[in-house]
């Protein structure tokens, strides 16, 4: 007479003969020795332990309470059953303490503000603990983390005064930027005045240098000019212009003449000039006589 038992596709089931280990079996229909064979059912599913909130101390003697789940599927039904009486206690348990141990060595603002590196942690010691007792632990995620109210009141003043603080580091922040933006804006203003005023003086200075040379120009025009009419100009005609220049000299009312020291070398050219008149019957005729008259 054989028992015949069904394991289904989630299970498997460890068979003892005489108490001792004869195999897996599953899933499908599994036969049974009565009396001589044994079957335990071992549910290979990924289930979750909800625990409860557990009370943990911090590093800085802070009490929180931390409300977690733990993710976990049998990997190996042999050593389920046969490492560990009952391996979800086991698995309860070690992830209770495990929590108490990481949270004692951090500070309750590390608690609160480093929530994943505690998942973390969590998850990679139950995983190296559980691994002898064929228990695969897949994750392991905080819900929810409660100080006391004593420690609740003194984390609300520290964000408020943190918020506090942030906020007048940013509206200082704004007025350097502000006045950086008001330093740099008279920067720019004077720089383009500088370079206005340079412009202008340049443009300034390329005036005067132009008309400086406009009015070279014209005086070497005018110079080259009067050159020109000078070579044109005989010894007579500078004579004649000496005598009317002598001539108005006379009929002013100064009583002190100022003679040129070269009027001796002009009395050639002029005596010469009045000796061509001569010739011509104009007027040297006069003066010849009037001449000798002064001499007798």
């Amino acid at each position: 007479m054989f028992f015949i038992s069904v394991i289904k596709q989630y299970e498997r089931a460890v068979i003892f003969r005489l108490g001792r280990y004869a195999g897996t079996r599953g899933p499908g229909l599994v036969i049974l020795i009565p009396f001589i064979d044994r079957g335990v059912r071992v549910d290979m599913r990924e289930r979750v332990l909800d625990e409860p909130a557990q009370s943990s101390i911090t590093q800085d003697n802070a009490l929180v309470d931390i409300d977690y789940v733990v993710y976990m599927r049998v990997v190996d039904a042999e050593a389920a059953v046969i490492n560990v009486q009952d391996f979800t206690r086991a698995v309860r348990n070690l992830a209770t303490t495990t929590l108490r141990s990481v949270i004692g060595d951090i500070t309750v603002e590390e608690v609160l503000s480093q929530r994943d590196r505690i998942n973390m942690v969590l998850q990679q010691k139950l995983a190296a603990e559980t691994v002898r007792w064929g228990v695969e632990v897949k994750a392991v995620e905080i819900r929810e983390i409660t100080p006391q109210h004593d420690i609740q009141q003194a984390m609300t003043r520290l964000l408020t005064a943190d918020r506090t603080k942030r906020a007048l580091i940013t509206e200082s922040e704004g007025d350097r930027q502000a006045a950086i933006n008001r330093a740099e804006g008279a920067k720019q203003a004077s720089i383009l005045e500088a370079e206005g005023a340079r412009e202008a003086q340049i443009l300034r200075a390329e005036g005067s240098r132009q008309a400086a040379i406009l009015n070279a120009e014209g005086f070497a025009m005018g110079l080259d000019r009067i050159y020109q009419v000078a070579e044109r100009v005989d010894a007579n005609t500078m004579g004649l212009q000496y005598l009317e220049m002598m001539k108005q000299l006379g009929q002013g009312a100064s009583t002190k003449w100022i003679i040129p020291m070269d009027l001796s070398a002009m009395a050639g050219p002029i005596g010469e000039a009045l000796s061509g008149f001569g010739r011509n019957g104009n007027g040297p005729a006069a003066a010849e006589p009037a001449r000798e008259q002064s001499a007798g």
